[in-house]
């Protein structure tokens, strides 16, 4: 039997997979967009690339902060992977609003029906309230209001067949997916 997450976008919408950078440290002397992933974090992002290739959630395409952090995250869960989907490196996902990230998601264009979107708090945070609509995961919507974990994954689907025609309040809270709740 197909999980929620399988099913949930066969009806011809684009499904969304917003994912939050991994654990990172904060070594002396490096700046914030160089900081890497420590080692708590190298193992979240590898467990989250396992729930991906377990309930087939393979995205079409990866936009990727520019963030060392994101950028490690992306490759560690991207190795776990069954097929490779391709990567966009994206400065502007760097601290962005939830608006500026809307704004990279609006653009991606034809083809990708799956997109994962890796960036940072608090606009990861804000991106999926804010594109949560009706028929969302009351449960999941509730917890990411109090806290967006680090690898948190919020699984995000609309009814729409084109990127540039995502809004605000129109996509469907799947389900939030962290670390903890998958060991």
């Amino acid at each position: 039997m197909p999980s929620k997450l399988q099913d949930a976008g066969e009806a011809g919408g684009l499904r969304l997979l917003l994912l939050r950078h991994a654990k990172s440290a904060w070594p002396e002397g490096v700046t914030d967009e160089e900081r890497p992933l420590n080692g708590r974090g190298r193992a979240a992002a590898q467990l989250m690339g396992d729930f991906l290739a377990k309930e087939k959630l393979i995205p079409d395409l990866a936009l990727v902060s520019t963030a060392r952090r994101t950028q490690e995250t992306w490759a560690a869960a991207r190795e776990r992977l069954p097929r490779k989907p391709e990567m966009r490196s994206e400065g502007a996902l760097y601290a962005a609003s939830p608006e500026r990230m809307l704004a990279v998601l609006r653009a991606v264009g034809h083809g990708p029906k799956t997109v994962l979107m890796l960036a940072h708090n608090p606009g990861t945070q804000e991106m999926a309230l804010a594109l949560s609509g009706p028929g969302s995961d009351g449960p999941s919507r509730q917890a990411i209001a109090e806290k967006y974990p680090t690898a948190g994954l919020a699984v995000i689907d609309f009814a729409v067949a084109e990127w540039r025609d995502v809004e605000a309040g129109g996509g469907r809270l799947v389900r939030l997916v962290t670390p903890r709740s998958i060991v």
